[in-house]
């Protein structure tokens, strides 16, 4: 069986966005507004690097959260493993 996809659209920093996806709308906004809030953040902290710029910091910023959380998460699978 084949995933529908959708198209979502957002607009971060002055530029509007097609995303297409299998994920619902309620999760896009979800994503969509916690990419706005980070971008916004690093903006008004840097406010004289450009859109890009703050783009690839955002990124990055996200997945190093990516890979804290997965370190964490093997953590907790290593110590329930143990205690089984």
């Amino acid at each position: 069986m084949e995933n529908q996809k959708n198209r979502y659209k957002t607009k971060i920093g002055k530029k509007v966005y097609t995303i297409i996806g299998s994920e619902s709308d309620t999760h896009m906004d979800a994503v969509a507004t916690l990419v706005k809030n980070e971008f916004q953040s690093v903006k008004d902290m840097l406010p004289e690097i450009d859109d890009e710029q703050v783009a690839i910091l955002v990124a990055i910023n996200a997945v190093s959260d990516q890979i804290k959380l997965q370190e964490k998460l093997n953590e907790l699978n290593g110590e329930t493993q143990v205690k089984e």
